[in-house]
């Protein structure tokens, strides 16, 4: 009985090899995906919309990096804070919930009221605890560095990648104070590739943040402006490592415009709809190899295993 068992087994071994199943090369392979979520303030918005189609078509996510917003909504979305769930909390939030203005000669304001928002909406407070490896980008303000949290901690990375400069007070961290990621890593594809990801879907939210005709409203539309400038500037850097970038349709939306939400997260829909069928190729199995012919002469022996 103990050679028929190994006679069967063999039989179909070399059944599968005709017919080229279970070759390695010919299944879908577990691709490492990541998506890189970068800053805009209330434009991010847009980012639930693109994690919102990526759910609906079972595109697996197996990394996220977030930069500024992009931090905040993916800290959430990798807690366990589903797309759906997302765009509820987003027509709820304005500055107020993030932000507490004050008297500093390091900012306008102070984004500790963010402490309360992300226990209140994470379902987790650890990176370790994610159901996604997430990535947080900050800027070292003393020298520019790039700093990129991956452990410990959840809130205080989220609050130093949204200090922006200029508007919100630095978040100390370790001795070192944090400023918004956006400086080092405007979209954080290369901290995604650090991680292990093999192909990287970078969300890049150009637009204007101000109305040219109008004008700046204040400082703040002035200091964000220049920022989007210098991020154009240099974004060839960051879109080395990406391999498909997306840009929602968010001109004419204003840094605080919050009460826009469900038009923000329909130029998510709209553009990752658009880039499903790059996405899906990623996907796809790998091609068979060339099979060489396994027609057997006739009268050809087939080895049996000895016992």
């Amino acid at each position: 009985m103990k050679s028929l068992g190994k006679i069967v087994r063999s039989v179909q071994a070399f059944g599968r090899e005709l017919s080229g199943q279970g070759s390695p090369s010919t299944l879908p392979k577990d691709l490492a995906v990541g998506i890189a979520l970068g800053g805009g303030f209330a434009r991010g918005i847009a980012h639930i919309g693109v994690l919102k189609v990526l759910e609906e078509e079972n595109i697996p996510i197996r990394f996220v990096a977030g930069t500024s917003v992009g931090a905040l909504i993916g800290a959430a979305y990798c807690s366990g804070v589903s797309a759906a769930e997302l765009e509820q909390v987003a027509t709820r939030v304005r500055f107020k919930t993030f932000a507490r203005w004050t008297i500093s000669r390091m900012g306008f304001a102070d984004n500790q009221r963010m402490v309360g928002f992300l226990n209140t909406v994470l379902k987790v407070k650890t990176f370790e605890e994610l159901r996604i490896p997430l990535a947080v980008a900050a800027t070292d303000f003393s020298n520019g560095d790039g700093v990129v949290f991956r452990a410990g901690p959840l809130i205080d990375p989220v609050r130093a990648s949204c200090a922006y400069p200029g508007m919100f007070l630095p978040v100390k961290i370790g001795g070192r104070l944090l400023v918004d990621g956006m400086l080092a890593h405007a979209v954080p594809t290369r901290p995604l590739r650090d991680m292990g990801a093999e192909r990287v879907l970078a969300v890049h939210l150009v637009g204007n943040w101000t109305n040219n005709q109008e004008g700046p409203r204040h400082l703040f539309d002035v200091i964000g402006q220049c920022f989007s400038i210098a991020q154009e500037m240099n974004c060839g850097i960051w879109k080395q490592a990406a391999d498909l970038v997306i840009e929602p349709d968010v001109n004419g939306y204003k840094y605080d415009d919050f009460e826009h939400s469900a038009e923000l997260v329909r130029a998510g829909e709209t553009v990752m709809r658009a880039a499903l069928p790059e996405v899906r190729k990623w996907l796809q199995p790998a091609p068979a190899p060339h099979q060489k012919s396994h027609k057997l002469p006739m009268n050809q022996p087939v080895a049996i295993p000895a016992d």
